[in-house]
């Protein structure tokens, strides 16, 4: 896989001065468009479209101060349909205009040629079992928040107050399998994973009822394979960085990839410890073709 990663980190360097097609990426990687996105936003920290952008004029500003080439020119053999889009990518990267940067020899920002590297860890092992599930609904009261990484989605803190305990009660009176309980759904609407993109949050169960409260919001899921990982500690940091060891640690290491749908989270508090907590993270996915498997072919 750290091959593949590192083939796909060049074919973008090849073609910084044209579009950037993600399903080519996805086929060196031998994965799927939404499982490259995603992978990639975890590794980087940051979307695969703004990588690629920073990178474009990382390159372009090395053109822009030597002077040769007008404007026009280097927007144009950079992939820049007009000197107005150009300096409006550039202003948005290196805080000035192409025009300023070359008279005064401004301070520009860079962006690093991304390359992956193993390091050695996993000395510690992550809990997980692999689910298959026959098609469910997720039933409760849903809102549309702001992703955050770090911390308390204070957006979900209040959208989860202001449900009320009624509703509560009656919304985990439809649960009726496993993941049991009251439960966190969300579903991902952009595909770049950007901190502050939109989600749909579900404060849920999940439930087979076809007979649901006209009032509550229904998401059905489809008959899927899920990747079901557990861990205990302090509320929300060892959440977090379970969410973030999935993606560097456990996928690069199995023969699994994500798959669209929502990722539903059970948290109860530790009996002994309020401040810890026991998660069940489910992540939907689908199972790849190993090495093995694929040389074979």
């Amino acid at each position: 896989m750290l091959d593949r990663l590192n083939e796909a980190m060049e074919h973008i360097e090849r073609h910084l001065d044209r579009h950037v097609d993600v399903s080519e990426l996805a086929r060196i990687t031998l994965t799927s468009d939404y499982h490259f996105r995603r992978l990639f936003s975890a590794l980087a920290g940051m979307p695969l479209s703004e990588y690629v952008r920073r990178r474009r004029l990382t390159v372009a500003a090395a053109d822009v101060l030597d002077g040769e080439e007008t404007l026009l020119a280097v927007a144009l053999r950079h992939g820049y349909g007009s000197a107005e889009a150009f300096a409006r990518a550039f202003r948005a990267v290196h805080g000035v205009g192409p025009g300023e940067a070359r008279r005064t020899g401004a301070a520009l920002h860079s962006q690093p040629r991304l390359s992956f590297r193993l390091t050695v860890e996993g000395n510690s092992s992550m809990r997980y079992r692999i689910v298959t599930k026959e098609a469910f609904r997720v039933v409760g009261k849903k809102a549309r928040v702001p992703l955050v990484y770090e911390g308390v989605n204070p957006h979900i803190a209040e959208f989860v107050r202001g449900i009320p305990p009624e509703t509560t009660q009656r919304i985990a009176g439809l649960s009726d399998q496993a993941p049991e309980g009251v439960v966190s759904a969300t579903v991902r609407l952009s595909d770049d994973f950007e901190e502050g993109s939109a989600l749909d949050h579900y404060h849920a169960v999940v439930t087979g009822a076809d007979d649901v409260p006209v009032d509550l919001d229904v998401l059905d899921c489809p008959a899927g394979t899920w990747a079901v990982f557990e861990n205990t500690g302090p509320f929300p940091q060892a959440l977090q960085q379970m969410w973030a060891d999935v993606a560097a640690h456990w996928m690069p290491s199995n023969p699994y990839e994500y798959r669209p749908g929502p990722e539903i989270l059970r948290v109860r508090p530790c009996r002994d410890d309020p401040a810890r907590s026991d998660a069940h993270l489910w992540i939907p996915v689908t199972r790849t073709a190993t090495r093995a498997e694929v040389g074979s072919t």
